[in-house]
């Protein structure tokens, strides 16, 4: 237990070094440094040396900076190199559940809107993209900050949970985005570069390069399958609800989560098939840790050392 100390161990602090050393080296020689390693490194070690209450904070974020940790080094062995890519297939899967007829040709929905759009469904479709890893990650620190560290632990393990889950969908069936299809047909190119799509005209909208920032510098475009997009505000309304919640927040979340849905979709990122494997793997995630990993003895004794050493 860490008690009121406001420096850590002689062993904490030589494990919490080595094994952030370990990690840039790591990176270094295995992806590259970038300016965003050192910055993690060095949130991480400045929270953890500089007091008791922000070592706890420190430790509290490790499912959040695992999780930028595992979806970076997804680029150390790409699951294109896995399995092959599914361009056609997904495409006309989605035409032939959810095709739209206009004037005698059958349109996947992605196809229509970018036939179709409005100004305002373009704003408010940039608004919620914007609050997709935001959102969540805002409602995880409200829970620390108020206390209920338990109810924090639970929701930002499923949140790493259910990205992992996620992360491994990727591997076992790459495919691309409907914009791909869209934009260079069937046939799978390796260094297609990251695409802002439909979310482009809230960026001309609003004169500014939000999303072409974002999207440039997407380094795998093939990870379509299942859209972590329509998973995480299922995750953020699911523990609003357990941890009751005032009923206005219960329903923003609601409506943003149904916002990134239908914005995954009118965007071009995401086929509804994509959408649809989201929310489940949401599902699967929540039922897999509270059903499953909380019932299994030694993982519940970790988690009750866990959420003790961050009171």
């Amino acid at each position: 237990m860490m008690g009121n100390k406001l420096f850590p161990s002689v062993k904490e602090a030589v494990l919490v070094i080595v094994i952030t050393a370990f990690f840039l080296i790591l990176t270094a020689v295995c992806i590259g440094l970038r300016p965003e390693h050192f910055l993690m490194a060095g949130v991480f070690l400045a929270l953890f040396f500089a007091g008791n209450t922000t070592r706890k904070l420190a430790v509290a974020l490790l499912p959040f900076f695992i999780f930028g940790i595992s979806y970076d080094w997804m680029r150390v062995y790409p699951n294109y190199q896995v399995n092959p890519i599914d361009v056609r297939g997904l495409y006309e899967a989605e035409k032939s559940l959810f095709g739209i007829s206009v004037n005698g040709t059958i349109l996947i929905p992605c196809e229509y809107f970018a036939i179709h759009h409005w100004s305002i469904a373009d704003f408010f479709a940039g608004v919620f993209y914007l609050c997709w890893v935001p959102v969540p990650i805002v409602f995880g620190l409200w829970l620390y900050l108020k206390g209920d560290r338990r109810m924090y632990l639970r929701f930002a393990m499923v949140f790493l949970l259910v990205n992992l889950i996620g992360f491994a969908g990727y591997y076992i069936h790459p495919a691309a985005p409907p914009w791909y299809a869209m934009n260079y047909g069937f046939e799978a190119m390796l260094d297609t570069p990251g695409n802002v799509a439909g979310l482009g005209r809230f960026d001309e909208l609003m004169g500014c390069t939000i999303f072409n920032s974002i999207y440039g510098r997407n380094a795998n475009v093939f990870a379509a399958v299942p859209s972590l997009h329509a998973a995480y505000m299922v995750v953020a309304l699911a523990y609003a609800i357990m941890n009751r919640c005032k009923g206005w927040l219960i329903a923003l979340f609601a409506f943003i989560m149904v916002g990134i849905w239908c914005t995954a979709v009118y965007s071009g990122h995401h086929y509804l098939i994509d959408v649809l494997l989201g929310i489940f793997c949401a599902l699967l995630g929540i039922f897999a840790f509270e059903k499953g990993l909380m019932k299994w003895g030694a993982f519940k004794r970790f988690f009750e050392r866990y959420s003790k050493y961050i009171r």
